[in-house]
């Protein structure tokens, strides 16, 4: 296990990779596009001095993903990580892409086939200029499935799909040739999952030690048949847009666009956040904050922290102000009525960034 200085922050087992993360991580997709690498080397630099242990990035980043930046953050963060003293400090995770969205990636070698994962693994590792990952995580699924707001399965789009036994052999591998520590699933669904934990013990291999979907406040999705197979194959959520993708702070209620802000400069990103039933809802549990005495923020981040199947909720923050008002956020208590009435607004406004 990793010696982890700084203020103690609860930590949360990834059972199958015998790791620890901290239940608020940092999330890096801004490295390299919204944020500069002594920006990014800040952020890191705060993450440990308050408890946070928990890193992810990965090559595709940063977003929105074009050829001129890819991979730009797995380098900046191995920048910081090259820095003697650095690398023991975290829980390092980062994300093989898959298939058919980024051609530029590994001149368009993104079929997940074992050879394909391991030179990915390589890749990152040198870029990232250490020589272990913790949790090596497939992006989204080499297969057909319904991701990134879409939740409908189309049969019509089943294409040809490396199968998930290989791709567990190439996870073995790299676990045996000490390259990672274990391995995590991404957008993936509950089918999905379970077939990765059968291919695991056909193998004789680790099971998935996480699970990388969306989850907050306005998107719930993962509740159902997600939530019983995180239980039952012990393979706990980290949560990513816990925030949804901004809206749950707060900063665009009303119609407001912030100067500087993802939505105001980036046209196309967080389009299920901000359809129209998304920003009711955000002004419903605004309210409902307001009537217990905490913020949007504060009442969120419970929400998620919460959770028994949530491993980590990964932040994605632009300052290290930013992620100050998180960490704060998370150490605030919220009235357990406040829950409750949750559910009656949710009922109302049901997955409306699904």
């Amino acid at each position: 296990m990793h010696q982890i200085t700084g203020l103690a922050m609860e930590r949360r087992p990834l059972f199958h990779a015998n790791l620890n993360v901290s239940v608020i991580s940092l999330g890096t997709m801004t490295w390299g596009e919204q944020n500069t690498e002594a920006e990014a080397h800040a952020q890191l630099d705060w993450a440990m001095q308050h408890g946070i242990n928990f890193v992810d990035t990965a090559e595709m980043y940063p977003v929105p993903p074009k050829a001129e930046t890819g991979m730009r953050t797995e380098t900046i963060l191995g920048t910081w990580l090259a820095i003697p003293g650095n690398r023991q400090k975290i829980v390092l995770g980062t994300k093989i892409a898959g298939p058919g969205r980024r051609d530029w990636i590994r001149n368009g070698a993104t079929s997940l086939t074992k050879a394909n994962i391991i030179d990915a693994c390589e890749g990152s590792l040198k870029r990232l200029q250490t020589d272990h990952i913790d949790l090596y995580q497939i992006h989204w699924p080499d297969r057909n499935v319904a991701a990134f707001g879409a939740w409908q399965f189309d049969s019509g789009k089943e294409r040809e799909s490396v199968p998930i036994i290989e791709q567990v052999e190439a996870m073995q591998t790299l676990i045996k040739d000490g390259k990672i520590s274990g391995y995590g699933l991404s957008n993936e669904s509950a089918w999905g999952t379970t077939m990765f934990c059968r291919a695991a013990e056909q193998l004789g291999a680790p099971k998935p030690a996480a699970i990388q979907n969306p989850y907050c406040l306005l998107n719930r999705v993962f509740e159902g048949d997600l939530a019983e197979v995180s239980y039952r194959e012990q393979v706990p959520l980290l949560a990513y847009s816990p925030l949804g993708m901004g809206v749950l702070t707060g900063k665009y209620l009303n119609g407001a666009m912030p100067k500087g802000s993802r939505f105001q400069g980036y046209a196309e990103f967080g389009v299920r956040y901000r359809r129209a039933l998304s920003m009711i809802a955000a002004e419903e549990y605004a309210a409902l904050a307001k009537k217990y005495g905490v913020s949007l923020l504060e009442l969120s981040i419970a929400f998620v922290t919460n959770k028994w199947f949530v491993g980590s909720a990964i932040i994605g923050a632009t300052s290290v102000e930013q992620l100050r008002q998180i960490y704060n956020a998370h150490q605030t208590k919220v009235d357990p009525e406040a829950f409750k009435e949750i559910e009656a607004i949710s009922a109302r406004y049901l997955h409306p960034a699904a």
